[in-house]
């Protein structure tokens, strides 16, 4: 996603996403993300998606895999682009009563990416990796960092699915990787409901927003001089049976200062030629 700002969604989600600091005042009704209760377990999947442009333009394709080993989950997801860029995110997490970040690795490479990078998370060992991949020579940069528990990379959209019932607002750390990478936080609350459509049923459909925290100085200034990150869309839609809530869309850019992409589900269609059969 779990890169871009809110890397990767997960269709389990795919999403660059809860939280440390909570005033008394909301507290009744904000939870920390290592409060947030595995309400839906994941399992295995191979799921695909489309990536949109700001016009609608179909530029990538995507595969969304998990696999499962024992309480540990392996998800990824890659996108294809039409220019030969690609989108590759590798998240490991657990979870056990609630979910926890073990590692998570992005890579952008491609024209569609002005800035290709390669950066790996390590939360055992608090270790960030960062690797231009612009030229030749490939500058890498290596931080040594306290990494919060309730890091959220990579699992915004798995976060967002298991949103407790009556909560006001989840916050979450996020780790915003560069050169110098820092720890910001998101603040992710329902937004608005929308009517969507299945075949000829309707739906309805849950946006939450999620909104980026800089905190500190930078926090100040962000929004003074148009650097303060956009907020980012994801929508879930309840099934009319089953209770369970499924990632259907994302909203965000993938890149500092990019254009806001929409990541979709879609699914596998047979050629004209062979409708028929």
């Amino acid at each position: 996603m779990e890169g871009c700002i809110i890397p990767s969604p997960r269709i389990q989600s795919t999403t660059h996403l809860l939280f440390i600091f909570i005033t008394l005042t909301i507290a009744a009704t904000s939870l920390a993300a290592e409060q947030v209760p595995v309400v839906y377990k994941q399992g295995a999947i191979h799921g695909f998606l489309l990536l949109k442009d700001e016009n609608g333009k179909e530029i990538a394709v995507g595969d969304q895999t998990n696999e499962v080993h024992g309480n540990l989950i392996r998800s990824r997801t890659v996108f294809q682009f039409r220019d030969g860029s690609v989108d590759d995110e590798e998240t490991v997490y657990r979870q056990g009563s609630t979910f926890q970040l073990i590692r998570d690795h992005h890579i952008q490479k491609g024209p569609s990416f002005p800035k290709p990078a390669e950066v790996t998370i390590d939360v055992a060992k608090n270790e960030v990796s960062w690797v231009d991949l612009s030229g030749k020579d490939k500058q890498a940069k290596s931080q040594h960092m306290n990494l919060p528990r309730d890091l959220a990379n990579g699992m915004v959209p798995l976060l967002v699915q298991n949103f407790p019932h009556g909560a006001a607002q989840l916050k979450a750390s996020y780790l915003a990787a560069g050169p110098k990478s820092r720890i910001v936080q998101l603040t992710i609350a329902p937004d608005r409901s929308d009517k969507v459509v299945v075949g000829w049923s309707d739906r309805k459909a849950h946006r939450f927003n999620v909104h980026t925290e800089l905190g500190g100085i930078a926090g100040v200034v962000a929004p003074l001089i148009g650097k303060q990150p956009p907020d980012v869309g994801v929508w879930m839609v309840e099934g009319t049976d089953a209770p369970a809530p499924a990632f259907i869309k994302l909203v965000a850019p993938f890149y500092e200062d990019g254009p806001a992409w929409s990541v979709l589900l879609t699914a596998p269609t047979w050629p004209i030629e062979d409708q028929k059969n």
